[in-house]
């Protein structure tokens, strides 16, 4: 457990990320790192507090992430305030589901604890509730998920509203953003988000995964919807020799440095420094990588 936690919270590191359990009361069909249902909160928290205890003071960001980080409860918001105690300065970002935070009390107990130095990025898998709770692998995924996220909103919380594209629902992103323009006009940013090859994205690739070159155009017009109303909108983990020239400024370097690298094409590229690169965790790459030597 501690060669998880020594990668994911180096003091070097920008983007530094607190693993809080291998648990979650989700099943998602794509998702990068199954869960395990063994009780390991206590064991990770112990770990947590030593490393937050120890970590730079000038980190300027940490992710809590899982798993299911609110399956911790109120140990959740203890680790908050240890962080808020120790590293006054540092904006915390929690990977959730949201689905505990349809309870009202809960969600308002967690907000409080940051501070006015938390926000939340919680996913939405489609704007129709069956296909949600598919890709959630959870009946009640959907409908706990909005109440949760309407808990955050009424404690003013900052909330990032993210979309992991996939086969069962890339047809659907223009409705997912219609859906956020009629239901979600109270979060923060939007952000779409190629899939990591591994896990169960790898093990059932056959009727989950998607290539980006297949969703780019449906994409796109997601990204607009919601961009010409004012919304900020990016989008990660997708090369930008993937997209077409107009989204660029949509993306965003949202590879883990630790994870990150490019094909040997990717030399002779004018907009590497400005590409995401791909996740060296994943199975292949996408199909479709090639240089962009006139990005015009």
């Amino acid at each position: 457990m501690d060669s998880i936690i020594d990668k994911v919270l180096s003091n070097l590191s920008s983007d530094n990320v607190v693993f809080v359990t291998e648990q979650c009361n989700n099943n998602c069909l794509m998702c990068c790192q199954p869960p395990k249902m063994h009780d390991d909160i206590d064991e990770f928290y112990k770990v947590n507090v030593r490393r937050i205890i120890s970590a730079s003071k000038n980190i300027k960001y940490i992710g809590i992430t899982g798993g299911e980080p609110t399956l911790l409860g109120d140990k959740l918001i203890q680790l908050i305030q240890l962080i808020r105690k120790e590293l006054p300065d540092t904006l915390i970002h929690i990977l959730t589901n949201g689905r505990l935070f349809s309870d009202a009390d809960f969600a308002s107990s967690v907000v409080r604890s940051g501070d006015g130095m938390l926000s939340f990025g919680v996913p939405i898998h489609s704007d129709y509730e069956n296909d949600h709770n598919t890709i959630a692998g959870n009946k009640n995924a959907f409908a706990e998920t909005i109440y949760g996220l309407y808990n955050l909103a009424m404690n003013a919380a900052p909330i990032e509203i993210r979309i992991v594209i996939n086969k069962k629902n890339y047809q659907r992103l223009p409705n997912i953003s219609q859906f956020i323009l009629k239901n979600l006009s109270f979060v923060s940013w939007v952000s779409f988000m190629g899939m990591e090859r591994i896990g169960f994205a790898e093990s059932r690739a056959d009727s989950i995964w998607i290539e980006p070159i297949s969703y780019k155009s449906y994409l796109t017009d997601a990204c607009d919807l919601l961009s010409i109303t004012g919304y900020d909108v990016r989008i990660y983990n997708i090369p930008l020799c993937l997209l077409p020239v107009k989204a660029y400024h949509y993306t965003y370097q949202s590879i883990s440095e630790w994870k990150k690298y490019y094909l040997s094409d990717c030399n002779d590229c004018v907009m590497k420094e400005n590409c995401c690169g791909l996740f060296s965790t994943s199975s292949k790459p996408y199909i479709g990588i090639k240089p962009i030597l006139n990005p015009e």
